[in-house]
């Protein structure tokens, strides 16, 4: 047997770039996050059933998807791994709100983001329209923040708030 020697590339990814990871069906509980036909849902409602004649107890899971309330349910023996997404909530100032409803955002470093749109559904549309209202009428000397909900590589405006510079 010879030495042979095998180039190999991998391909890098930035830290954290996984977007779920595995919880313990058992472990869920209200208010988690977790994938539920593939979306990400945050549970508001488990209840778990007995162990029964052949096995597992099963843990019947409801939720609604964090990004179009949409409810979905999942059936789960409670020693098997789901998937959990991972969930962040980043806060930006608005910059400007164009015609098209896409918004110009800046982080806290001040590099801008230009591609996303205000949320477009029935469940957000008192938020954007007081969004819109501070934008057109800012309080003196306060600035007009958004929190993104960022998951599974999808974006959402879900709140606003006026602080106070520096804040």
């Amino acid at each position: 047997m010879g030495d042979t020697h095998h180039d190999e590339e991998f391909e890098g990814t930035d830290t954290g770039a996984s977007k779920t990871f595995p919880m313990q069906a058992g472990a869920v509980r209200k208010g988690t996050h977790v994938l539920l036909k593939g979306k990400p849902c945050k549970v508001s409602e488990i209840s778990i059933s007995k162990t029964g004649k052949h096995g597992h107890a099963k843990a019947h899971i409801v939720g609604n998807d964090i990004f179009t309330a949409k409810k979905y349910e999942d059936l789960c023996p409670t020693s098997h791994n789901m998937e959990s997404p991972v969930v962040n909530r980043v806060e930006f100032t608005v910059a400007d709100i164009q015609a098209d409803d896409f918004v110009t955002l800046l982080n806290e470093k001040g590099d801008m983001k230009e591609d996303l749109a205000l949320p477009n559904d029935e469940i957000s549309a008192d938020m954007v329209a007081g969004l819109r209202e501070k934008f057109e009428n800012p309080e003196d000397g306060k600035e007009l923040k958004v929190v993104v909900l960022v998951a599974m590589g999808q974006e959402k405006i879900v709140e606003f708030k006026m602080v106070n510079p520096g804040n």
